[in-house]
């Protein structure tokens, strides 16, 4: 992957990091298993966690929430499926997670400390190193030693639609009119609705 594009991605993640190299790996076997990046809506990334790769599958491959080609599906794998539109090409990405380097001891411990407030700044850039290193690793590493890519039968999500919008009843924000929920005859926000049930 080119630097410039390595670049681009961090800037636009916030940080460059191990879950983030994994999805610049993921997003560029996507692509030679795709075809270069698509047109608007052509391949759809469905994402089976909401880790830090999925900023670089989306930054990468073009796939976004905003134009309904990139779904979410909270199985927590490191797991990752591009359909292809226009022959029904499908992939899933395995990550091989025995062949990534596991935290030791030492790590954990550094992790430990940072969530808890307590490490000292030589602890926090010993696991920035640690985290630096592993993430150099993920990005240089053979693809084939990095991920599985399994061929898969599509289930093809239709293209995103455009529904209308109509005010709560409630609280008068304006909601996607197939997410509305009738109660009493009245229309209400999913928020309004669960709340409303809870009382």
């Amino acid at each position: 992957m080119q630097n410039e594009i390595l670049l681009a991605v961090k800037n636009f993640h916030g940080h460059m990091c191990p879950g983030l190299a994994i999805g610049i790996r993921v997003a560029e076997k996507a692509l030679i298993e795709m075809g270069d990046r698509p047109g608007d809506e052509e391949v759809v990334a469905i994402v089976e966690t909401d880790n830090c790769a999925v900023d670089a599958i989306q930054f990468i491959t073009g796939c976004t929430f905003g134009k309904g080609n990139l779904i979410h599906l909270d199985y927590g794998k490191n797991a990752f499926r591009f359909i292809r539109r226009r022959d029904a090409k499908a992939v899933r990405i395995i990550v091989k997670s025995e062949n990534l380097r596991r935290s030791n001891e030492n790590e954990t411990a550094l992790n430990r400390k940072i969530r808890e407030g307590i490490a000292t700044k030589d602890e926090r850039k010993k696991l920035n190193d640690l985290r630096e290193q592993r993430t150099n690793e993920i990005l240089t590493m053979p693809l084939d030693e990095l991920l599985v890519v399994q061929n898969i039968s599509p289930d093809i999500p239709h293209r995103a639609r455009i529904f209308n919008s109509v005010a709560c009843d409630r609280c008068g924000e304006k909601t996607m009119e197939t997410r509305l929920r009738i109660l009493e005859g009245k229309l209400y926000c999913p928020e309004c609705f669960d709340a409303l049930m809870k009382k």
